[in-house]
């Protein structure tokens, strides 16, 4: 008997592997909230299971048999001895129910996209290449209200209604990031907070900034959508580091 069958929580394995290598790189990277902020993954083909971070387990331990499996249409899932955290069950089950083309969901307080979150305009305009990756790729909630408890986890999914916007800027409060797959979502979320690093310190020169133009933002977000597997081989890569390191990360 293999060594992985000797361990709880084993359905959906390779998934709790690359979500749990998730939260590791996001820990590594400082984009984390402490034991706040959460990713999941929906593994059934509605959407309304998915799996979660366990409540108030600090990113940089995670590991995949931690993560919760949890249904978005049960009302006793906030009774149990494993509920997840109820801002988490309010935002993730809401987008889950809501939105079947959210199979991936990743929502942090990261430090530059909640600085755009808190601008009051917060766009993201295409001043290089990395900021063209999200040009009209962008909803923004202008209207925050509170923690993402179960009205507040609907009424934002409610914006989610274009799969073209695979991001949302959560107006004074962050970002959530949505895709199909862990390695797809993760690129996303990382490369959102680079290009919103760039645009917050281009800001901070304080000189005028160079704007890419409208048809090449959109050349350039299209090629970037089609570039072949350069999600799924970041992801890899991110994973062979944590294994050479002896990470736990995958136990």
């Amino acid at each position: 008997m293999s060594v992985t069958h000797l361990k709880p929580n084993m359905d959906h394995w390779q998934e709790r592997v690359d979500l749990a290598a998730a939260f590791r790189w996001t820990a590594r990277l400082d984009m984390h909230e402490g034991v706040a902020n959460h990713f999941s993954l929906a593994v059934n083909d509605t959407g309304t299971q998915f799996l979660m971070n366990p409540n108030q387990v600090h990113f940089s331990r995670i590991k995949a048999s931690d993560l919760l499996l949890i249904d978005a249409n049960d009302p006793e899932t906030l009774e149990g001895p494993n509920a997840p955290d109820p801002t988490a069950w309010g935002l993730h089950g809401g987008v889950h129910r809501a939105c079947k083309h959210a199979r991936c969901v990743m929502h942090v307080h990261s430090i530059y996209a909640t600085v755009l979150a808190c601008l009051q305009d917060s766009r993201l305009p295409p001043i290089d290449q990395n900021c063209c990756t999200f040009y009209n790729r962008i909803v923004i909630d202008e209207d925050y209200g509170g923690l993402a408890f179960e009205d507040e986890g609907d009424r934002c999914a409610a914006l989610l209604t274009d799969p073209k916007q695979k991001v949302m800027v959560m107006g004074s409060h962050g970002v959530m990031v949505i895709g199909d797959t862990v390695a797809e979502t993760f690129n996303r979320l990382y490369y959102f907070e680079r290009a919103a690093e760039t645009y917050i310190k281009a800001l901070q020169t304080g000189l005028p900034l160079r704007r890419i133009s409208d048809d090449i933002a959109e050349k350039t977000a299209s090629e970037l959508e089609q570039y072949p597997d350069q999600d799924t081989r970041h992801l890899e890569e991110l994973k062979a580091i944590l294994d050479d390191e002896g990470s736990d990360y995958a136990a």
